[in-house]
């Protein structure tokens, strides 16, 4: 059975027609739909990080709350930008975040996409050495804090407290977390790399390389890299794989409204300029739900990935969106074999 999540940018701005005006309506309406899609058997609940910017930025405390509302469904990120993290404090927010929801964290990390603020890592407080780029960084922050969460002792007793000279590990730890972390990959190379480190994939929802094919296939050929160096590296536990999809089924008169533009256009793949280099874009998928599954058969990476996060238009409101994500889960799943 393929998981279905969602994933919510938390925009929020005080625009005509935006039901998220404010940074509480977006957090506080996070929690609301992750309780709805609980509700209505959708298997995750993810949302994005992004920093100066109208949008979600701090994840744990919206997690842990999103977790003490919640019993069963996942609560992950896609993804987090490590070149912000203090990878300690980060250590102990997403142990406490993981414990409080019983262990249902399904963290996406990454080197991260370009923000708003030129630098703003380094406002922060974070910059790379000598002879090192921001994605090094981001490297050696998930490293760090990947021990950290794994136990590694990672700071010297103070005798006079403890009376030991030993090494000390982050408290608390949640047994489990480390092996629910995710990469976030935009590359052929790092879903290879990924595997190599033992993290799951989560395939970016944009990739910065392009060879001419669609979106679907290009990512499919990063999956299946992925699972081959997966494989030849020897880790024990299977490794999961998700990918991200504008899934806008049209059952309504409100669906029409707002997505039937987008319906009726050409919905082909994106192509720009990211980071000095050629970029792809994944297509919308808006439409009647018969359309829909036709053209989700017809998408590899869909077909190969375990978990399929739909991308949610936030600022819609909470009773829009679990509308949509009910129609997904009651038409689409079952016709496209996701649900028994």
């Amino acid at each position: 059975m393929k998981r279905i999540g969602f994933l919510s940018f938390g925009h929020w701005q005080p625009i005509p027609g935006s039901v998220a005006r404010t940074a509480d309506d977006a957090l506080l309406q996070t929690i609301d739909l992750a309780v709805a899609a609980e509700e209505l058997g959708i298997d995750g609940a993810f949302v994005r990080v992004h920093h100066f910017a109208r949008q979600l930025s701090s994840p744990f405390p919206l997690l842990a709350a999103m977790g003490a509302r919640t019993s069963r469904i996942e609560l992950g990120t896609g993804v987090i930008d490590m070149r912000y993290e203090n990878p300690l404090y980060m250590a102990e927010e997403a142990a406490s975040a993981d414990l409080i929801s019983g262990g249902r964290l399904q963290l996406g990390v990454s080197r991260g996409s370009p923000e708003t603020a030129l630098k703003g890592y380094e406002s922060f407080g974070y910059v790379p050495d000598e002879g090192e780029t921001d994605a090094d960084m981001a490297r050696q922050h998930t490293a760090l804090f990947r021990a950290a969460i794994d136990g590694a002792a990672v700071a010297v007793a103070n005798p006079q407290m403890t009376g030991t000279t030993g090494g000390l590990a982050v408290q608390p730890q949640s047994p489990g977390l480390p092996d629910r972390i995710w990469w976030g990959s935009g590359t052929r190379a790092t879903a290879v790399w990924t595997a190599e480190q033992g993290m799951n994939l989560m395939s970016s929802t944009l990739l910065t390389e392009d060879t001419g094919v669609p979106f679907g296939d290009l990512q499919a050929e990063q999956i299946a890299l992925y699972r081959a160096a997966w494989k030849e590296a020897g880790w024990e536990r299977e490794p999961r794989v998700s990918v991200s999809r504008s899934i806008l089924p049209i059952v309504s008169d409100l669906d029409r409204k707002y997505f039937g533009a987008s319906a009726l256009g050409e919905r082909t793949d994106q192509i720009g300029h990211l980071d000095g280099g050629i970029a792809r874009f994944g297509k919308t998928y808006a439409g009647e739900p018969e359309q829909l599954v036709e053209e989700l058969r017809d998408d590899a990476a869909v077909r190969e990935a375990d978990t399929v996060l739909v991308t949610v238009p936030n600022q819609l409101g909470v009773d829009y969106n679990a509308h949509l994500l009910e129609t997904i889960v009651t038409q689409l799943a079952p016709a496209l074999g996701w649900r028994d």
